[in-house]
């Protein structure tokens, strides 16, 4: 599958490429670089800056869909929001890194991490925790808990992380963010806060020698993909979008 839109209200794919070296922050090579991205794609026009040596470039949001990305001292990152596709958030993301090695002179000993991640938004009211105990479940050892007099559950963030290598420099996180707060349980007044649930797949440490950012990251995002489609559509991003729909 290549279309996630249809499991959640919104979908984003970033990518993120982690340095050892700060980037270079002079004016001529920030504004150099984000000319070259621009020239890529023209509808990105939005230009700013924002504390701590951060730069964005960025589509308007208006039509809900949209392209950004942004540097750091030590990240290059990359966005789609709400993409037609998998595969065009990803050509964007190639795209930038087949860029940045010579736009940037990021060299590929100066990999600290380089990332691809999925996010899903799920606009529900009620208490996230539960509906989340609801889809997913929790562990067995703590599922008495939820049966306590008067118990609230106040927080249920569950993550897990494993490595796809034997080496473990490349590994998989998957985790959820839930915004109900301790008032909205005791006040029994909910707003549409989005349920979040994020997938990562992560590879650390320099490139080798015959390695590239673009070809690694076309790795990494083949097997994000596949996880998605094998793991994360049944387990997860199905039965969040049933436990909101019944409620």
């Amino acid at each position: 599958m290549s279309d996630y839109g249809v499991f959640g209200d919104e979908y984003y794919v970033n990518m993120n490429l982690s340095t050892e070296m700060e980037l270079p922050q002079g004016r001529e090579s920030v504004l150099h670089y984000f000319e070259q991205v621009r020239k890529r794609y023209p509808t990105m026009s939005n230009f700013y800056s924002r504390e701590k040596g951060e730069f964005v470039l960025e589509e308007e949001k208006d039509g809900g869909a949209y392209r950004w990305v942004s540097t750091e001292p030590k990240r290059i990152n990359s966005g789609m929001v709400n993409p037609d596709s998998f595969a065009d958030a990803c050509e964007q993301h190639h795209a930038i890194l087949e860029m940045v090695p010579y736009e940037l002179s990021i060299s590929p000993l100066d990999c600290e991490s380089l990332s691809v991640m999925l996010g899903f938004d799920f606009a529900c009211k009620g208490n996230h925790n539960e509906i989340l105990h609801e889809a997913i479940g929790i562990a067995p050892g703590l599922d008495k808990f939820t049966n306590l007099p008067y118990g609230k559950m106040l927080s249920n963030e569950p993550s897990i992380q494993f490595s796809l290598d034997d080496d473990c420099r490349t590994q998989c996180r998957i985790s959820f963010e839930t915004r109900t707060t301790a008032f909205q349980i005791r006040s029994g007044e909910f707003s549409e806060e989005p349920l979040s649930v994020y997938m990562m797949v992560r590879r650390y440490d320099s490139l080798g020698a015959n390695e590239s950012y673009a070809s690694e990251f076309q790795r990494l995002s083949g097997l994000c993909r596949d996880l998605v489609d094998e793991y994360l559509i049944e387990s997860v991003l199905q039965p969040l979008q049933t436990a909101i729909a019944i409620r």
